[in-house]
């Protein structure tokens, strides 16, 4: 049995490529958006708002938010490496496939580091930060549980800036 000349691209395998591809931005974007998004939220709309609470009753709402939207964020965090990486891989792929090499775009390479440090602070935010707040509040320890939405509430901002930052860059560079 003679060998043909290797495997070919069928019009069909294209266009489940540029559907799986499609697939993966969609779901890219919405985790990029529940994220960024509930970051700007908490950040300028509900953490002002809260303000007017008095400490005890502020902590507990904040702890009460927090905890499930960390979870969501989680989720986001998941879903964006894994449909990024496989972004990265069907582009890498393609070029290969034609005998071209791959090299990942300005804005891509941005949009990455960025992400990576988001998802280091918010792991910092998940592991250290937010125990310490649901730490103070059941203890009702108040100033306590003040240092730590504090500290939240910094690196919230951090990540906003960055997040903001790296969808800028993926339209810009």
């Amino acid at each position: 049995i003679a060998a043909g000349p290797g495997p070919r691209r069928f019009p069909q395998r294209r266009r489940f490529d540029a559907m799986s591809y499609s697939a993966f931005k969609l779901i890219h974007l919405l985790a990029v958006i529940l994220w960024v998004g509930g970051m700007l939220f908490a950040h300028c709309f509900l953490r002002p708002a809260a303000a007017q609470l008095e400490p005890p009753q502020r902590l507990r709402l904040m702890q009460a938010v927090l905890g499930p939207f960390l979870n969501a964020v989680l989720a986001a965090i998941v879903l964006i490496l894994a449909t990024g990486a496989a972004m990265i891989g069907q582009e890498a792929a393609q070029a290969s496939s034609t005998g071209g090499a791959f090299f990942m775009p300005r804005g891509w390479t941005v949009m990455a580091a960025g992400g990576l440090v988001m998802t280091v602070i918010y792991g910092y935010i998940r592991a250290v930060l937010y125990p310490r707040l649901r730490a103070a509040v059941a203890a009702s320890e108040w100033p306590r549980g003040g240092q730590a939405m504090a500290g939240i509430r910094r690196w919230v901002g951090v990540n906003l800036l960055l997040g903001l930052a790296s969808i800028t860059a993926v339209f810009l560079l």
